[in-house]
């Protein structure tokens, strides 16, 4: 397959630094949106669960049968992720009663073994060029682990680690700098790398939206969860717009 055939049918976006800005973002939008339907309107973590795995289907199943890449959808699904991701979190950490630490270990394994399989499914892990629904597919999936794990882990740091929501804000976005510094001084495989940040922005971003959201005398900043979503929503819709790939007028995008 010819580049250019592979940059037609790849439907992934580009790994740059709007990238992670927009991540971080979606992940933050989707630890205070799920929140919001969970906690805010007290639906509950299982109802909340089903309803936003439900928008995840139904997104995932768009992006599948789109023929390019559309940014809107894109982060649309992502964002199903996130949220979904927080609401099968609290539902696995604190109605099914595992607990942060026993969740998280789960959820590594969970998305070790998905990894796994599509290592041994496709030969690559690789991120930028995923031109088959198989590979894409293993993606999405991986994606869906990795925010439910972020949220298992950035609760744990910040409920049970002692570090509270600035606490483990800081050290994941610590963590966060090392690998970019990492990425940019190491021949340490880029992949690898991308996983690992990929898996670590989502803490942050549920330590993050903790901090936006909880009131003064847990730590919080107490901006409210629909606040925060409002914020981080038109934040995300700007971004999205910007970013997006121009058309030449042959047709092209650039």
């Amino acid at each position: 397959m010819n580049a250019e055939t592979a940059n037609a049918v790849n439907k992934v976006a580009q790994v740059n630094l709007f990238f992670w800005i927009m991540k971080i973002c979606a992940t933050t939008l989707g630890e205070t949106a799920g929140d919001l339907l969970s906690m805010t309107l007290n639906v509950g973590y299982g109802v909340s669960s089903i309803v936003l795995l439900g928008l995840f289907v139904v997104s995932l199943a768009t992006q599948l049968m789109s023929r390019s890449y559309h940014p809107a959808l894109y982060w649309t699904v992502i964002l199903t992720t996130s949220t979904a991701g927080t609401t099968m979190s609290d539902f696995m950490d604190r109605t099914l009663g595992l607990g942060y630490a026993t969740g998280t270990l789960i959820l590594i394994t969970i998305l070790t073994l998905i990894l796994l399989g599509w290592r041994i499914s496709e030969k690559s892990l690789s991120v930028s060029r995923i031109v088959t629904k198989r590979a894409e597919l293993f993606y999405w999936v991986a994606i869906l682990a990795s925010n439910t794990l972020g949220t298992a882990l950035g609760d744990y740091l910040a409920d049970d680690s002692g570090l509270g929501f600035f606490g483990g804000a800081a050290l994941i976005g610590s963590l966060i700098g090392c690998v970019a510094l990492a990425y940019y001084t190491t021949r340490i495989d880029r992949v690898t790398l991308f996983w690992i940040a990929f898996v670590l922005t989502r803490p942050f971003g549920a330590t993050f939206g903790d901090l936006l959201t909880k009131p003064l005398e847990k730590g919080g900043l107490d901006f409210g969860t629909i606040g925060s979503s409002l914020v981080l929503a038109t934040i995300l819709v700007v971004l999205v717009i910007v970013t997006r790939p121009r058309v030449t007028p042959a047709g092209r995008s650039r």
